[in-house]
């Protein structure tokens, strides 16, 4: 059990954190009720109708895209940040990421997956 200590502690410091911001908008968020209120966002002016139905198969693409995209770049920070204890190992290591990033996004914008069309 004293090997879980720290994992328990994470865990229950998370849970007081999201349980507290919640606590917090309910306390201090607003408290309007109203027709427009109470309706789905659409920059403050009152909907003409509640959209239903299919989402474009493009949109969630596009979504996805980004976040692999983003994803993968994230590992950039943190190569810059030792750059120069990897060396000339580390450089060709990043410049393969590199080369296999930009030919996913290459392969995606000749496939048309950016194309709104």
């Amino acid at each position: 059990m004293e090997n879980y200590l720290g994992l328990l502690l994470l865990i229950g410091f998370a849970a007081l954190t999201a349980g507290g911001f919640i606590a917090l908008t309910h306390w201090l968020g607003p408290r309007r009720h109203g027709l427009v209120h109470d309706m789905p966002f659409e920059c403050g002016n009152r909907p003409r109708r509640i959209m239903g139905g299919r989402v474009g198969v493009k949109f969630f693409l596009v979504a996805i895209l980004f976040i692999l995209f983003d994803v993968e770049l994230v590992f950039l920070f943190p190569w810059a940040v030792i750059y120069k204890e990897l060396g000339l190992f580390g450089f060709v290591e990043m410049f393969i990421f590199l080369l296999v990033v930009l030919s996913g996004l290459y392969y995606s914008v000749k496939k048309g997956a950016l194309e709104w069309k």
